[in-house]
């Protein structure tokens, strides 16, 4: 399976958001990203979309969701602080038939991809995917896609 690993689009400022922080939305930037994700992705089939419980990050892919005629899997492992249980839910997918989607955060895309040995380069903005898959060496490759807007 192919891993589609999106980093949530851009968000409210954290430190003027004054709900909880999972609840901090996507800004009009933000769901602009969200929707030319569609067109940018869609095109990779994606089979299973999954996201950190956060709305920002079910916000990000509920378009693309939507588009391919599936349902936002909340997804704990992708949570934020969870960078470990995130590579684990990556690797498993990696082995599985299909293209998946999930969806995270800025401090978990660069964990995964160190544990993956994907370096990241610094290449993590708001709205940005890793396009990973399994290499025929065993190891992951890793294509970056800059945001759509």
């Amino acid at each position: 399976m192919a891993v589609l690993l999106v980093r949530h689009a851009v968000a409210e400022d954290r430190h003027r958001w004054a709900g909880d922080d999972d609840g901090r939305p996507l800004t009009g930037r933000g769901r602009a990203q969200a929707e030319a994700l569609v067109g940018q992705l869609r095109a990779l089939a994606p089979t299973d979309v999954a996201s950190s419980p956060s709305l920002r990050c079910v916000d990000t892919v509920a378009p693309l969701a939507a588009a391919a005629g599936l349902a936002v899997r909340p997804a704990e492992a992708l949570a934020e602080g969870n960078g470990g249980a995130a590579a684990d839910l990556v690797r498993s997918l990696l082995a599985a038939p299909g293209t998946a989607v999930l969806c995270t955060h800025g401090d978990v895309v660069p964990e995964v991809l160190d544990a993956l040995g994907v370096g990241s380069g610094g290449r993590c903005q708001k709205g940005s995917t890793w396009v990973l898959d399994a290499g025929d060496d065993g190891g992951v490759r890793g294509l970056y896609l800059p945001p759509p807007a």
